[in-house]
């Protein structure tokens, strides 16, 4: 089949950028491995879809080169996006901090962008597995390399690298052999995803894609993901699961500050899900329990008092926490927990700098099948920020989360995979 755009990889930037190709007049190929449409949007937001957040701006978003995402969240923003759902009548509500989720499920989200795709002309092939991606430059010479389906490296191929190549460039050409046959156009867009939750259909085929051709990769981790602990330095917390804290969270110079979450192998909740994709393995979190109080004037103010810190503290914590907390706090810091009248003032200092910066060093993730989101990708070095093409490999497209663009909890990367779709599907 010959077509003018292949998409790979139907999810929101795939259909995204499909339907945008579609409506400009463009025949479009869309294939996916997977046998159900869309499952991560399906999934999102409890199954409700936080399809966008109204206070989306490029801090939000974690790269390599932090003003990449800045052209095309500028050209489809998350209004675009509310006045395509209000188009299909789909109604959708405000929660926290700016995200929007669909007032029924997120099956509606789905079927509006798979609506729109028909609409315009869009070819869809589900459980079509991709073998060969074929490259030619110049629509005379072909290169290939069959591709792997497990997540061993492509390795040896090199042929588009230098300096030079858009001006020997003349007509690319790409052929695609598939299990539902073979596809030939001279747009290709991989828009595959991440690692993150493989159940959902992940796999590392995006990121083979761009070693075939010699692109290179940032550094991939989880994001937006449990942290867990060494199981013998957490056990005193482990039967604490379920308590629930309202704390500031902090990395370096970004902080959050929401619900954290204990669980038997470490810490969860918003807070840790956000920081999550900023820490770095071996450093400590610092963590605020108390961001509403002034604890040492606090303390100060109980000099008279006979309650002991743990129980002063439940009007605060849960009863479970703080005296795990304390039992703590005199194991490492050699700080009794004994009554409010017997601290002297350095103590009481020290006991308000545990509360309000509570050190602890996580021993890693849950890894990419908890989480929501896959950091680093593709370097947006090797990518124009205005259409998502590739520098160096003219007709080659990387949108989503493939890339190195990594959204913040809430709705952010729903909106990044909207806004690099559109520009992908208005310059192909």
């Amino acid at each position: 089949m010959k077509t003018d755009v292949i998409i790979i990889g139907s999810g929101a930037a795939g259909m995204m950028c499909a339907l945008q190709a579609g409506q400009r007049g463009r025949s479009v190929v869309l294939l996916d491995h997977t046998k159900k449409l869309a499952e991560k949007i399906r999934i999102s937001g409890g199954g409700r879809c936080n399809f966008t957040n109204i206070n989306t701006k490029p801090e939000n978003f974690i790269s390599a080169n932090p003003s990449f995402c800045r052209s095309a969240l500028a050209r489809y923003t998350p209004q675009d996006f509310i006045a395509l759902l209000q188009k299909h009548n789909i109604g959708y509500h405000e929660k926290t901090l700016g995200q929007l989720f669909c007032d029924d499920e997120s099956e509606a989200v789905i079927a509006m962008l798979r609506g729109e795709c028909e609409t315009a002309g869009v070819k869809r092939f589900m459980s079509c597995e991709v073998g060969e991606i074929n490259y030619s430059p110049d629509g005379t010479t072909s290169h290939s390399t069959k591709l792997p389906k497990n997540g061993s490296q492509v390795a040896g191929y090199r042929p588009l690298a230098g300096e030079g190549l858009r001006e020997r460039v003349k007509a690319p050409a790409f052929h695609v052999s598939t299990s539902r046959g073979d596809f030939n156009s001279a747009a290709l867009v991989i828009a595959t995803g991440g690692l993150s939750i493989p159940k959902t259909g992940a796999t590392p085929f995006g990121y083979h894609v761009a070693e075939q051709f010699g692109i290179p990769i940032t550094k991939l981790k989880p994001g937006l993901v449990p942290l867990t602990f060494a199981p013998d330095e957490w056990k005193p917390y482990a039967d604490l699961t379920g308590v629930s804290l309202d704390t500031i969270v902090s990395f370096g110079k970004q902080s959050f500050r929401e619900n954290m979450l204990v669980t038997h192998r470490g810490l969860s909740g918003p807070a840790i899900l956000q920081i999550s994709s900023y820490w770095q393995h071996g450093e400590p979190l610092h963590i605020d329990l108390l961001p509403d109080c002034d604890m040492q004037t606090l303390l100060a103010e109980q000099k008279s008092i006979k309650k002991l810190l743990s129980n002063y503290l439940i009007q605060w914590f849960p009863k479970s926490f703080s005296d795990v907390w304390c039992a703590q706090l005199t194991e490492h810091k050699k700080i009794e927990n004994k009554p409010l009248n017997q601290y002297n003032d350095k103590e009481r200092k020290q006991i308000a700098a545990n509360l309000h910066d509570w050190q602890i060093i996580p021993s890693g993730t849950v890894g990419y099948s908890k989480a929501e989101v896959t950091c680093g990708g593709i370097d947006t070095r090797a990518l124009s920020s205005k259409t998502m093409e590739c520098t160096e490999v003219p007709g080659l497209y990387f949108i989503g989360e493939v890339v190195d663009v990594t959204g913040q909890l809430g709705g952010f990367n729903f909106q990044w995979a909207w806004a690099s779709g559109y520009a992908a599907g208005q310059a192909i």
